[in-house]
């Protein structure tokens, strides 16, 4: 590097998923050690990069609004536009005048140099290709998150699951692996700066494996055996990867925390049929049943589609009724909207908008439910809990300071401690009653 970007002020807008923000991450380390200065959005800056999201038309909306935002914030910066919104509308932001440079997905570990080329006015060489033809994966390195205590790892990119609603196959290429040997690297780095929780997560993280063969189970036990990490936490799963053997192995361990979320989409097996989704509601039922079977009280948690085209108030009820029998943590409730290019947006019977809206109403009054009757398990347990921060609150003309983090089951929990007792156990393991 010809040290051109030294003493440039920069600043990383991300929107969208886990993924997005690891690689922002990797990204704002990546120009820090170029000699770059990170400032906050708001701030005036040399270079503007916006880490788009095209998971919905509506996210797609916000990553347009949010680099039109920063080049008002920045009129004179360089406005780069990267993520999933490069690939899957690459003809709108290469004629929007606000876009002063294009890098796609797998190119993101090269914005230094990128960049170095964009000041220097030579061709700029590889900021962009399709996607969907490389095998290659990019291998990015995070040497600081974030957050302080926690850490989202990436370590497998792309789908091969297409499913009927979901743009993200197009826009994250075909399933590719981290080798293990270099998450292991990555998270011993990570634990050395006192990062003390990672959370493993990829677009498709149940296809994890590398070319040596390992799969997710071997490298959540390689994770966990980490000096300096006390816990690790999985990303989205499917049911496919909930196998007698995978948790046989991984409830041995106990930095991994009993806390599966297990994506569903829907409780229905007509809808999910519609969705291309490669299981039924039977099936997602027994892996509930084999978690339960291994672990304590385990956190089952997942996401819902309500109001996808086609789905009749009879598979409503089904779906309602089901999910009512699953009787999980939490559960994430999402109204169908179309997304431009996927199968789905172009199906018969869309549902009308007052029809989901109804009908994520009464998911959402279940949630609520289902929410407080697991906590209400724990009261007048203690519980482990990675303090994360601690806030202070005036009451009564008194100053209490509130001590913040989660347990293994990722319930939240907030507790009054001293101020001292605060401040000291930041990012360590504190036993809590509930």
């Amino acid at each position: 590097m010809s040290g051109t970007l030294k003493g440039k002020k920069f600043t990383i807008y991300t929107l969208g998923c886990k993924v997005n923000q690891y690689e922002s991450d990797s990204m704002e380390d990546i120009l820090r050690n170029e000699g770059a200065i990170c400032v906050s959005f708001e701030e005036p800056a040399d270079i503007v990069i916006v880490n788009t999201c095209a998971v919905t038309n509506m996210a797609e909306r916000k990553s347009r609004q949010i680099i039109h935002r920063a080049k008002k914030i920045s009129p004179k910066a360089v406005c780069v536009a990267c993520g999933c919104y490069v690939q899957s509308g690459k003809e709108v932001l290469s004629v929007d005048k606000a876009v002063d440079l294009i890098v796609s997905n797998n190119r993101k570990k090269d914005i230094a140099r990128i960049l170095e080329e964009y000041f220097a006015g030579e061709e700029i060489i590889d900021n962009y290709i399709d996607i969907n033809k490389t095998n290659e994966y990019e291998s990015l390195v995070l040497y600081k998150p974030t957050e302080h205590t926690r850490a989202y790892v990436k370590v497998q990119d792309g789908c091969n699951n297409f499913c009927t609603y979901c743009i993200i196959p197009y826009t994250r290429g075909r399933i590719r692996s981290k080798a293990l040997e270099e998450v292991v690297s990555e998270i011993t780095g990570l634990a050395d700066n006192g990062i003390k929780e990672v959370v493993v997560t990829g677009i498709n993280l149940p296809s994890y494996k590398d070319d040596a063969g390992n799969g997710l189970k071997e490298l959540l036990l390689a994770v966990a055996g980490i000096d300096g990490i006390a816990r690790v936490r999985m990303g989205s799963l499917e049911p496919r990867v909930i196998t007698k053997d995978f948790l046989e192995a991984i409830s041995k361990e106990e930095k991994i925390c009993p806390h599966f979320h297990l994506s569903l989409q829907s409780a229905c097996n007509d809808t999910l049929k519609r969705m291309n989704r490669k299981y039924t509601i039977e099936e997602y039922m027994e892996k509930c049943k084999l978690i339960r079977d291994y672990y304590d009280r385990p956190a089952i948690t997942t996401d819902i589609i309500v109001g996808f085209p086609g789905e009749t108030e009879e598979e409503f009820e089904i779906t309602f009724d089901n999910l009512e029998k699953l009787n999980l943590y939490e559960m994430h409730i999402f109204k169908y909207s179309k997304r431009k290019g996927t199968v789905a947006a172009e199906m018969d019977n869309q549902i009308p908008e007052n029809v989901k809206n109804e009908r994520s109403d009464r998911l959402l009054s279940m949630v609520e439910r289902h929410k407080k009757a697991y906590e209400d398990m724990f009261k007048g347990e203690k519980v482990m809990v990675l303090a994360e921060e601690y806030e202070t609150i005036e009451m009564g003309g008194k100053v209490r300071f509130i001590l913040k983090g989660h347990t293994e089951r990722y319930i939240y929990v907030n507790k009054e401690f001293s101020e001292d007792y605060c401040k000291t156990h930041i990012n360590k393991m504190v036993d809590i009653m509930l």
